[in-house]
């Protein structure tokens, strides 16, 4: 295991989950792990009766995550949405993990993905030796949820073709999939739950079908309220990323963690910190994901190829990339930004150097 590059969430915080399971007494639905209180305790993090601390997995509105989990105690299932880089990954696999234990019954939506990876398909060779028959017959994530009474996750919902999303409706409203070469059903066992992720650069794309949002409860997950609390969800991911990856560089100072936060803050909403001054903003996304990739690429340069702390040279080389995706109109708009914006902040020299460099 310890040869994984990335272990999934119940492997990588089980004595958390553990801890929650022996400490909850309050009331579980059928086939969950724990109770609702305690997975959000586990999403959000906080202090057990014996004093056991819980890491937050989810930083941001405690209420968004109940909403979230009383959704799943219902027969409805969850759409989680927002722009890219919100944690809905996150948030879903934890949801699982927490839920039921398991996080990878998990379906990823493309343009390419087919009615078959939702539904079920045929192992061919035993379908053209003894014809359809349980043998042959090979389930999809989501029928081994129905089967175990556990949470299918699917991702990109939106990515999928509006006729194959479809094929979701019988599953959340009757709860059942049938089988017509078989003549039978699978039917859904208690705790069984559906877990979508969907993010609003893709609307248009494959919108939802009307019937289709009715079978969801949609929680909308929010870019970070204030930099305060972005950079706090930055530290602990690169933390994380850091601890991970093995990479023999220090964890950036928080100094330098703020001002790549700041950066791509005032690039996304297209106005300083402050609120005085407007800017031009990037066709990037710049979310907090990009954030936390810009910072753990700096400490691998520092790492490989420095002295092993992070400086402003690194954090430039690492940043470009993210921001001028177009060479002309990003490296434009990041141009302007750096002349009329860092180039005035104290204490910003060495980075505005490092950036005016590379752009």
């Amino acid at each position: 295991m310890s040869q994984l590059l990335r272990h999934h969430a119940e492997q990588v915080f089980a004595q958390e989950i553990e801890e929650l399971i022996a400490q909850d007494t309050h009331q579980r639905p059928q086939n969950w792990k724990m109770s609702p209180w305690a997975v959000v305790t586990y999403l959000v993090g906080g202090k057990l009766q014996n004093g056991f601390a819980v890491t937050p997995k989810y930083i941001g509105q405690r209420r968004l995550m109940e909403i979230a989990v009383s959704t799943l105690t219902t027969d409805r299932a969850l759409l989680l949405y927002g722009v890219p880089g919100t944690a809905k990954s996150i948030v879903s696999e934890h949801l699982a993990a927490a839920i039921c234990g398991d996080s990878t019954r998990l379906i990823q939506g493309t343009a390419g993905t087919s009615e078959e990876q939702i539904r079920y398909g045929w192992n061919y060779a035993l379908l053209l030796s003894q014809g359809p028959s349980d043998a042959a017959l090979v389930p999809s994530p989501l029928m081994n949820a129905m089967r175990d009474g556990a949470i299918c996750r699917i991702e990109e919902l939106t990515r999928i073709p509006a006729d194959v999303q479809d094929t979701l409706i019988t599953v959340l409203s009757e709860k059942t999939m049938p089988v017509a070469e078989l003549n039978s059903e699978v039917q859904a066992v208690r705790g069984f739950s559906v877990i979508a992720t969907a993010n609003n650069r893709d609307k248009g794309v494959n919108e939802l079908s009307s019937a289709l949002k009715r079978r969801f409860n949609t929680v909308i997950l929010p870019v970070p309220a204030s930099e305060d609390e972005e950079v706090r969800i930055v530290v602990q991911r690169v933390t994380e990323m850091g601890r991970a990856l093995e990479l023999p560089a220090e964890v950036p100072a928080l100094k330098e963690i703020r001002r790549v936060v700041q950066i791509f803050r005032e690039l996304r909403n297209g106005h300083t910190e402050d609120g005085r001054s407007k800017v031009k903003t990037p066709s990037g996304t710049l979310s907090s994901a990009e954030a936390i990739s810009v910072l753990t690429n700096g400490m691998s340069l520092a790492a490989h190829f420095g002295d092993g702390e992070l400086r402003a040279d690194d954090i430039a080389s690492a940043m470009i990339g993210t921001i001028v995706q177009d060479p002309v109109q990003d490296a434009v708009v990041f141009g302007e930004y750096l002349d009329t914006i860092v180039k005035e902040r104290s204490g910003w020299a060495d980075l505005y150097r490092a950036l005016r460099e590379r752009v």
